[in-house]
């Protein structure tokens, strides 16, 4: 038998599921598994310089490829991982997060150990689908097997795992075993799907709404929507079905012509959507009845409209075996084929007049990055824009964002991206405020070489803010105006390629120049000088 660290252990058990990288910060309470890492050679460490950077850049490689993997401290390394792993969360995204912990010794006790937070289990908790702590060397191994499989888990989510410093040390048998399988969903019974498709044959103008459950259902949404279903998205399931099919109606969920749309259907089937309320305008958008919900989680039915019937299972099952009984029984309405472009065209003629110039901005961006490559967005005004609805999308998962609305993540969700995707190129864009909360992810992406392209909107401020504040508070501005760093000089210290741009007829030429150059390079947007781009902020039904 074998004898090997605990840390070892756990470098072994990673490699078992084809882990090719784990993000975070060393630390005295997680040297043992960073060591093990490090010697063997097999799994890259990317260095972040924060906690909640190495998080996010797990999120980021989880959406895009394997199994995402943080490594932090524990007390405060742990605690400011906490924003990252809600925005994980939120996404159903399945990454582990292992932290390290105090001596068993000295757990819980408030004995002022270096490191050591009152109820770090409480917190962690919390923040992740579940939390666990190892409390013996042979439970690591173990808890790690147990931990993937329920991030895997349909529906998806962050599992942290914590292990005190001196477990990590130790001394433990290996034994060679086996990756665990997810679980299995529950399935929807035949006489369920047998109804919803009898449903569906009776209804003229049915639609349906997908979100991220149907991320890994493109070919039964193609399949529905061939046979004369319109299909309208979620921001995060864009692409699932390609934008340019002739019955996509995008993400334009509230644009007015869609609206107008939907009243005129008598159906809707929102199959793994939460139906959020940034994409219904705080619930208030009409859906068409009756309202027919998909979700593979039992505690999503009637969770923001009342739902006229649920079926739990696993969007992909659910809709194809949809499909395949549709199928040659339903064809095409040309006069809802023409209503459905008609919708898409008038939806994107208003936000296209919104946006003004940065409607070029974004036809440069999708000009110039491949059809394979990621499209990264943070919460900026040009990523809840342009970003969000304008610019084309064919492929699930190429336009990445948060999905729980917090600020500042974009930089590090893209360097994961960037390294996630191997050899994909990626294109970021992040606005000036939002940049300064994680910038020392700058060096991470310089040190990494990694072959994305940083789009800063630079308007000297928060843009978000400030347009909120013009809308529902009669334009009294107030905290908005940031002093912003020449971020030209930042990439030079970095030794990155950059470049600044302040007219829209130079978008095509610079951004074509950036994003074929192979490597890391920054752009800035000098928005002061394009010239103003509108945005109201999100609809609220009442003031704060």
């Amino acid at each position: 038998m074998t004898t090997i660290t605990v840390g070892d252990a756990v470098a072994r058990t990673l490699e078992a599921y084809a882990v090719s990288a784990v993000y975070g910060v060393i630390s005295i309470h997680n040297l043992p598994i960073a060591d093990a890492i490090g010697r063997r050679e097999r799994v890259r460490f990317v260095p972040s310089r924060g906690e909640a950077g190495a998080v996010t850049m797990a999120d980021g490689h989880t959406r895009v490829g394997g199994l995402g993997v943080a490594l932090t401290s524990t007390g405060a390394g742990a605690g400011n991982a906490v924003g990252a792993m809600l925005e994980a969360l939120n996404a159903g995204t399945p990454l582990l997060h292992i932290t390290g912990q105090v001596e068993k010794a000295y757990l819980d006790r408030d004995a002022g150990f270096i490191h050591e937070t009152r109820d770090q289990m409480g917190f962690l908790t919390a923040c992740s689908k579940r939390a666990y702590r190892a409390c013996t060397p042979e439970q690591v191994v173990p808890l790690l097997h147990r931990a993937i499989q329920e991030a895997m888990t349909l529906p998806r989510g962050p599992v942290s795992l914590e292990i005190p410093i001196d477990i990590q040390a130790s001394q433990v048998e290996w034994v060679e075993t086996a990756p665990a399988s997810p679980a299995a969903p529950a399935r929807v019974g035949e006489a369920e799907i047998e109804a919803l498709a009898e449903r569906l044959l009776a209804a003229r103008r049915p639609v349906l709404w997908i979100g991220g459950g149907c991320l890994e259902a493109g070919e039964a949404v193609r399949r529905l929507a061939d046979a004369g279903i319109p299909v309208v998205s979620s921001t995060h399931a864009r692409g699932v079905l390609p934008d340019s099919h002739p019955r996509s109606l995008r993400a334009f969920h509230s644009a007015p012509a869609v609206e107008a749309l939907f009243a005129r259907c008598d159906l809707m089937l929102a199959a793994g959507s939460r139906l959020r309320s940034n994409e219904t305008r705080t619930f208030s958008v009409a859906l068409p009845r009756p309202l027919v919900q998909v979700d593979v989680d039992p505690a999503a039915a009637h969770r923001n409209y009342a739902a006229d019937a649920f079926l739990c299972g696993e969007c992909g099952d659910v809709l194809s075996r949809l499909a395949d009984r549709l199928e040659g029984r339903r064809t095409p309405d040309a006069e809802v084929d023409r209503e459905v472009a008609e919708a898409v065209q008038a939806a994107e003629r208003a936000l296209r007049d919104q946006v003004g110039e940065y409607a070029r901005l974004c036809d440069a961006v999708r000009e110039s990055l491949p059809a394979d490559g990621i499209f990264v967005r943070d919460i900026t005004v040009s990523g809840s824009t342009w970003g969000s609805r304008l610019l084309p999308i064919e492929r699930p998962l190429t336009n990445i964002h948060s999905l729980a609305g917090a600020i500042g993540q974009g930089l590090a969700t893209g360097i994961g991206c960037a390294v996630g995707a191997q050899g994909r190129k990626v294109v970021t864009v992040v606005g000036d405020g939002g940049l300064m909360l994680m910038v020392g992810e700058l060096a991470t992406l310089a040190q990494e070489g990694l072959d994305m392209t940083l789009v800063v909107m630079n308007d000297g401020g928060y843009g978000v803010m400030r347009g909120i504040q013009d809308k529902y508070f009669e334009g009294r501005q107030y905290y908005n105006d940031l002093l912003t760093p020449d971020f030209q000089a930042m990439a030079d210290a970095l030794g990155l390629p950059r470049w600044k741009v302040g007219r829209g007829d130079d978008f095509q030429a610079v951004l074509g120049e950036a994003v074929g150059s192979a490597g890391p390079a920054l752009v800035e947007v000098d928005m002061a000088s394009v010239g103003p781009l509108e945005f109201a902020g999100p609809p609220q039904k009442t003031l704060y």
